[in-house]
């Protein structure tokens, strides 16, 4: 028998998700005393500790970390199965919080937010860049852009395409320090590479060659403007740098030597298994498989 409330599963979220019991309550503009009698009825029912309270901070238990999804889980589900409902014959609608790498929102959604706005005016996006992979739900994401192999086996992938990697630089850095004409070349060059995710540093390339990075960036925008800027080569995903390409701000360097397929050319849209997939997240990977420039 189903014992906790909604109400109780809201505000036990809420006070994980702010890190205490007065911004939850804050958060839901309800008075600090529900929120703790929220929680303390919801772990009476379950018969177990959730949170450890102390007077500087609120941490979550064993049984409350594994009972934390499932809450999410299940509140996720009610909220598309109303949604459902309210909304049968009505246009998609609700807040929409898409996740991805900054250098995919600047160069692909960005320039498609007005069409989708236009087609979809009742949904709020909400762009949330993160260069490192999150968690979906603790970050109450929709939705989320994955680029390379996807290991996390509670997600559901679709796929979007393949975005060929490849090696550019600006014509004023050739101009300054030659073309490469070889692959062991590349080993006499400036190299941009990524500060917070080295395996990017390690190019699959054709013939063994040592591209030990000049200097690093966070990000992949980050390690794009370095290389507009004139600081050295770098291997960089088509669909941040095609503009730059066809405007001759980039040249492509030995197109054959990047091996390919490579599994950090794959471009994923990913969700929850468990999540019943809304109207408004079916209606946004549509969009997007028909307007993406990869």
């Amino acid at each position: 028998m189903v014992k906790s409330k909604i109400e109780d599963l809201t505000a036990f979220i809420a006070v994980v998700d702010t890190g205490g019991f007065s911004s939850a309550a804050e958060a839901l503009d309800l008075q600090v005393a529900k929120i703790s009698r929220s929680v303390s009825r919801l772990e009476q029912s379950l018969n177990t500790t959730l949170l450890n309270r102390t007077t500087r901070r609120v941490d979550l238990t064993e049984e409350g970390r594994l009972f934390l999804a499932e809450a999410k889980q299940a509140l996720a589900t009610l909220s598309n199965a109303e949604e459902k409902l309210l909304f049968a014959d009505a246009k998609p609608s609700g807040r929409l919080r898409i996740d991805a790498a900054s250098p995919f929102i600047l160069h692909q959604l960005v320039p498609l937010m007005a069409e989708f706005n236009a087609a979809y005016p009742d949904i709020s996006v909400e762009l949330i860049s993160n260069e490192s992979i999150i968690d979906l739900l603790e970050r109450r994401t929709d939705v989320a852009i994955r680029i390379g192999q996807l290991n996390d086996s509670n997600l559901h992938a679709s796929r979007l395409g393949e975005s060929p990697l490849k090696i550019v630089a600006t014509p004023e850095y050739l101009a300054k320090h030659g073309k490469p004409e070889s692959i062991a070349a590349l080993a006499n060059h400036q190299i941009v590479g990524f500060a917070d995710l080295p395996k990017f540093n390690d190019w699959a390339l054709v013939e063994p060659c040592q591209t030990k990075p000049f200097i690093l960036a966070s990000s992949g925008e980050s390690v794009r403007q370095l290389v507009l800027h004139h600081h050295g080569l770098a291997l960089l995903s088509n669909f941040m740098i095609y503009r730059d390409l066809a405007a001759g701000r980039l040249v492509e360097l030995l197109p054959r030597a990047v091996l390919s397929p490579n599994p950090w050319e794959q471009i994923q849209v990913v969700y929850y298994k468990q999540t019943a997939l809304s109207e408004r997240i079916r209606v946004f990977i549509d969009f997007l498989k028909a307007n993406i420039r990869l």
